[in-house]
């Protein structure tokens, strides 16, 4: 297995599991940046994520700690730590050892979804995991969509792709006829790189004939970092959704994908309606058809783009760029715009 040319640590925001899997009390193994983690629930329903061994005699805290109150006690000697990985006590001394500290990582629940925060260097997030109504500025809530979670996810773990595929698919607007057999080709409308969080924005003019009626639809995308994404689209179905990539390790990263139907005039309750659950059924399956290229593409770098696809990848591979720590050195930064003009030049 070749490793893959594109570093498999980049800093974010990255989704290791939907907020209803971690119950309160409960404790969640996991391996991401190849790191053993755990995800713990305090009694009060705090969350939080560690790496997994204890720092007293390095106990797997996921086989056999349990939550006692807002700590985590480990199995082996029952040392007790607290969200913040330091050891609050010792139950056979009479003080706890303030020396030590369990790495443990940003962590925040939003979009019925668990997020860490990963950087290689330990620095702080120095952006935020977008708020999925809040983020598109329309007075939608949560309460005009069925809910998600379980029954509108896709999960697919340990896949050999890479997060920034799936950023650049979102300006791949040739791949929508081949991929995903639609009538039209989208046209871009906005593409905004000039920070962490980038925008990318397109509507859709279906071919003649197709329809009958003048439909006006369109997709606005918010891309939080290379891990964390959300889209709203409008027009012939309104929904959103949030595709999240992980790297697990060197070579392969977990997907996670989340989809939100708006709900029908009338309807309200807990659960998906039939209608939702067909429409998320739908959305998911386009999602998988990616996928199925994601999941065998390799990185061509530099890509031989067409004139039409130029701007829109080269502009995202040069906000790209500042996500990877390990290759910052040797990297220039891009233009203030996010364009590599330099590219226009070879």
């Amino acid at each position: 297995m070749a490793k893959p040319p594109l570093p498999m640590r980049p800093t974010g925001w990255f989704q290791v599991a939907w907020s209803a899997e971690i119950g309160v009390g409960a404790v969640h193994t996991m391996t991401y940046f190849g790191r053993e983690m755990v995800a713990w629930r305090t009694a009060l329903g705090q969350i939080a994520v560690f790496d997994a061994y204890c720092e007293h005699l390095g106990a797997h805290l996921g086989y056999g700690g349990h939550v006692e109150g807002e700590n985590l006690v480990c199995p082996f000697h029952g040392w007790e730590w607290n969200r913040e990985g330091r050891n609050v006590c010792i139950p056979y001394e009479s003080h706890p050892n303030k020396g030590r500290r369990i790495r443990s990582y940003p962590v925040v629940e939003r979009n019925e979804a668990v997020w860490i925060w990963f950087d290689i260097d330990g620095r702080p997030p120095y952006f935020e995991v977008p708020d999925l109504f809040a983020a598109f500025g329309d007075g939608k809530t949560a309460d005009d969509y069925y809910p998600p979670v379980p029954a509108a996810t896709l999960y697919r773990p340990g896949l050999e792709l890479h997060p920034q595929y799936v950023l650049e698919n979102g300006v791949d607007f040739a791949h929508f006829k081949f991929v995903h057999k639609t009538p039209f080709v989208p046209e871009f409308t906005r593409h905004d790189f000039s920070g962490p969080v980038s925008y990318v924005d397109f509507t859709i003019a279906f071919d003649a004939g197709v329809t009958q009626d003048d439909v006006h639809s369109g997709v606005e995308s918010i891309n939080a970092g290379l891990g964390c994404s959300i889209t709203k689209s409008w027009g012939m179905v309104d929904n959103r959704t949030m595709p999240a990539v992980t790297p697990v390790d060197e070579y392969t990263c977990d997907v996670r994908f989340t989809v939100w139907i708006g709900r029908k005039r009338g309807e309200d309750g807990p659960e998906i309606t039939p209608y939702g659950k067909a429409m998320a059924d739908y959305v998911i399956g386009q999602f998988e058809a990616d996928i199925a290229i994601w999941s065998h593409q390799r990185y061509s770098d530099p890509p031989a783009l067409s004139r039409k696809e130029f701007e829109g990848f080269t502009s995202l591979r040069a906000w790209a760029r500042q996500f990877y720590p390990e290759a910052a050195d040797a990297a220039p930064e891009p233009p203030h715009d996010g364009i590599d003009r330099r590219a226009r030049t070879r």
